[in-house]
């Protein structure tokens, strides 16, 4: 008798186990229908991709792991809904009152995040993000051993079965196909939470956090970074009730598409300032990079005479070249109390003499100084009546210091100061959410060239493709003794060098998103070449409009940018020469308009300064041939 009724129990109870781990498909497709996203429910949880019915991202597991909840594995969701705009097409699912999950499905990628609706804190011990990219994929890569550094070189792999398993690599991380297709794993709003990297597995790419650190003590560069020394048994310690960043990979079918690609910015929860009229970007002198060196000035020069008169030098170069800003770098305080200044130089006649000349000034600090005593120490910036300060050496992205961005955005903000990253984590659209945060830096940048080879054309153009697709960066362009590849050499100290030539310097310009963008040598060297000071001074950093010309990752890259009614447009290529062909089409019909146009001399693949200068008149019709040299470039402006 027993036996009747227990095998009756036993069959509904292994069919309510078969229901509850049941597995769901459900699709989305982008508002175009060229891409789709297949999400599996019940026993794991995950996605796959398929662009014009070629799968390029095979079934990849997500899911989170808290201290009393596992999200994603087992669930089935008792609620879904849709969303369709004109920008993407969306899926919510939603597992009781616990937690939903948002996917979402563009044109140019792919997105997805938890919301929970917990109680309390949680603590989050893991998160299962996954990226199955085809093995035959190559792979670029900066890859890294820490959690301290955004500042590498890439790597490129030629496929990702090639890649050594347990390899950590930053993001953005780029996946190359063989058809031309490009997937970019990435991730947006970043708040409270710790910076995600990608390692290899046996099969593709899971994501990987810093965990919470239980012990930091001052150290390196000085004691000027807070090094981590333990740390917590998870990645995060937060609020129950949150969204949790976006997880993301876009994808494109044109190198092109990259360049124009703003799906992380547009992802970033939107600003908090409601007033942002003081914020203003623009181009800053700089004393750091060619060691405040002046030849020929009439006054000392040099690190060791930063001093008030060397400053208003800088001053008076910014103000006669309409450059919105000077960049003032260490030296004007203690490092370890910015109430201390330089008796040497009386920074607050320094910024008196440049606001009345209509030229701002940006003080660099060491992050751990600032937040030693974030409102005492911002209160007495604004008092000096600087415009912003640059912000350094925060090296890690953990999530106490994830906040501390945050925290600093925010209360600066309040004083109307701006905010220039530096030793930082890539950008996730912080800088949306905060317009105050004007550059980051996270990028292999010129100060490279002070030490040693790696910084260079080929560089150059990987950085728009990969980097420039987080948000923008503080490269530090400008550079007038430039290099060919057979003559460079490091130089520091003293006036560093750069490599490639003079016009593939000021495409960098047009090129790179930094919308506080340093001229980054000496004044007499720029002094010297009212030309070259012509396209700068006119060059804008931030834009109404922008079109991709012509691109091929790590090749060459071609941008037009419009703001107001003139056009610029830059170019550079790698250490191959290139031939590329200009079309104005994105010009107005029937309107005439003068080009000022940069271009690399005949003689500059042996004397990188070498350029050609000249204007002539282009219309809507118009295609211009024009040749780089090697690590050469060209620079264009487009007036009415």
């Amino acid at each position: 008798m027993m036996m009747k009724h227990f095998l009756p129990t036993f069959l509904m109870l292994f069919l309510i186990a078969q229901l509850t781990f049941a597995q769901k498909n459900y699709n989305l497709a982008s508002p175009d229908g060229n891409i789709d996203v297949i999400i599996a429910t019940g026993k794991t949880l995950g996605y796959s991709v398929t662009l014009k019915q070629k799968e390029i991202i095979a079934f990849s597991p997500i899911g989170m792991e808290m201290d009393n909840e596992n999200l994603g594995g087992g669930d089935v969701p008792d609620k879904t809904s849709s969303q369709k705009t004109p920008r993407y097409n969306a899926l919510i699912l939603s597992f009781g009152k616990r937690y939903d999950v948002v996917f979402r499905l563009y044109n140019e990628g792919f997105a997805y995040r938890f919301i929970t609706h917990l109680k309390d804190s949680v603590k989050v011990i893991n998160e299962t993000a996954t990226f199955n990219v085809k093995p035959s994929a190559a792979a670029i890569l900066q890859e890294t051993d820490n959690y301290t550094t955004w500042e590498g070189v890439y790597v490129k792999t030629d496929a990702v079965e090639a890649v050594t398993v347990g390899k950590r690599a930053t993001t953005p991380a780029l996946f190359a196909y063989k058809d031309g297709t490009k997937v970019i794993v990435a991730e947006s709003d970043l708040f409270d939470y710790p910076g995600m990297y990608v390692k290899k597995e046996k099969v593709g790419f899971v994501g990987e956090w810093a965990q919470l650190p239980s012990l930091a003590v001052p150290g390196s560069w000085g004691n000027f970074v807070s090094v981590v020394k333990q740390r917590s048994p998870f990645i995060a310690k937060t609020s129950g009730a949150r969204s949790y960043p976006w997880r993301v990979a876009i994808i494109a079918t044109d190198d092109k598409q990259l360049l124009t690609n703003h799906l992380v910015k547009e992802l970033a929860t939107p600003s908090k300032i409601k007033d942002k009229n003081w914020i203003k970007p623009g181009k800053a002198a700089w004393e750091w990079w060619h060691d405040a060196l002046l030849p020929g000035a009439p006054i000392p020069s040099g690190m060791d005479n930063r001093n008030t008169a060397l400053y208003n030098y800088y001053v008076d170069f910014a103000a006669r070249y309409k450059l919105e800003y000077l960049m003032v770098d260490a030296g004007w305080s203690n490092n370890y109390d910015l109430t201390k200044i330089n008796p040497k130089n009386d920074i607050r006649a320094v910024i008196a003499n440049a606001k009345s000349k209509n030229v701002g000034v940006f003080l660099w600090c060491v992050a751990t100084t600032l937040l030693k005593d974030l409102d005492r120490n911002l209160d007495f910036i604004q008092s000096l009546g600087a415009a912003g300060l640059k912000v350094d050496f925060i090296d890690r992205d953990d999530q106490e210091a994830i906040k501390w961005f945050e925290t600093i955005a925010k209360a600066a903000a309040k004083r109307k100061l701006m905010i220039n990253f530096h030793g930082c984590s890539k950008p996730t659209g912080l800088e949306k959410t905060y317009p105050n945060i004007v550059n980051y830096e996270a990028v292999r940048g010129a100060e490279s060239d002070k030490w040693d080879y790696s910084i260079n054309p080929d560089l150059h153009v990987l950085i728009p493709f990969i980097r420039m697709l987080a948000g923008p960066f503080d490269y530090t362009p400008g550079a007038m003794r430039n290099k060919t590849k057979a003559t460079f050499k490091p130089i520091d100290p003293g006036l560093p060098s750069a490599q490639g030539t003079r016009c593939h310097e000021l495409a960098m310009y047009v090129i790179y998103d930094q919308p506080l963008a340093m001229l980054s040598d000496s004044p007499i060297a720029y002094m010297k070449e009212d030309t070259i000071m012509r396209f700068l001074s006119a060059v804008p950093t931030v834009y109404d409009e922008e079109k991709a010309l012509s691109a091929k990752l790590g090749e060459q890259v071609v941008m037009a940018k419009r703001k107001g009614n003139t056009w610029f447009v830059g170019g550079m290529g790698n250490w191959n020469e290139h031939k590329v062909n200009v079309d104005f089409s994105f010009l107005q019909p029937g309107q005439q308009y003068q080009a000022e146009i940069y271009s690399d001399a005949p003689n500059a693949n042996t004397d990188a300064t070498a350029y050609s200068y000249k204007t002539i008149v282009v219309n809507q019709k118009t295609v211009l041939p024009i040749n780089m040299a090697k690590g050469g470039g060209f620079a264009i402006v487009i007036h009415p």
